[in-house]
């Protein structure tokens, strides 16, 4: 096997053992999807104040303190006891927030495998005045920041972030966004005009 496929299977699973890992919280949910099923059951179902998850034929699965594999487990298992073989596919909905300089700031909704340039994919993309060196994650009361510009130009995710449930992303304003060097190089002429009618003021 040549040592780039091995590269890319010991990324493939690093980002499947992140995906596992992580943990649902009030807000997130699960998406289900049965394909051998006639029943209206697909969906996407979320986890309540309690932390607990309502699906249809189960009742209510307790979230807490529990990772998603665990989850998914359970889900997975209760449902082969209702019906014969089915073809499930889960995956865990985490639900996060982007403001600043996107286009469409506000809740989404990933599955856990995302980068932080996905979810600014999902944002619009940024405005003409984001300052991409100025990135930074919200995550439990830590504050990460980006490089957002060594990952635009690398064109590769290895270097950015995953997402987590309750992550909040940010972007900032750069100090010479096209709005602001418009006021400065308007306020500048009207300076200069100013002036000028004081030297000739003066001259006279």
């Amino acid at each position: 096997m040549k040592v780039r496929n091995l590269i890319i299977i010991f990324f493939l699973i690093a980002a499947s053992n992140i995906y596992y890992a992580q943990t649902l919280s009030p807000g997130d949910g699960i998406r289900i999807l049965f394909y051998n099923i006639a029943d209206p059951i697909s969906g996407d179902y979320y986890v309540q104040k309690d932390g607990s998850l309502l699906l249809p034929y189960l009742g209510k699965i307790s979230m807490l303190n529990r990772n998603f594999d665990n989850i998914k487990q359970e889900v997975v298992l209760k449902y082969s006891s209702l019906y014969r073989n089915p073809e499930i596919s889960i995956l865990p909905l985490l639900k996060v927030n982007i403001l600043g300089e996107v286009r469409t700031p506000g809740f989404y909704y990933v599955t856990g495998i995302e980068k932080v340039s996905d979810l600014i994919a999902k944002a619009g993309g940024m405005t003409p005045d984001a300052d991409v060196d100025n990135i930074y994650i919200t995550r439990n009361d830590q504050k990460i920041e980006i490089n957002g510009q060594k990952v635009i130009e690398n064109g590769s995710k290895i270097d950015d972030i995953g997402l987590q449930s309750g992550d909040g992303i940010y972007i900032s304003r750069g100090w010479f966004s096209g709005n602001t060097s418009t006021i400065l190089i308007s306020s500048i002429a009207a300076l200069t005009t100013i002036v000028a009618a004081i030297i000739y003021t003066t001259r006279r």
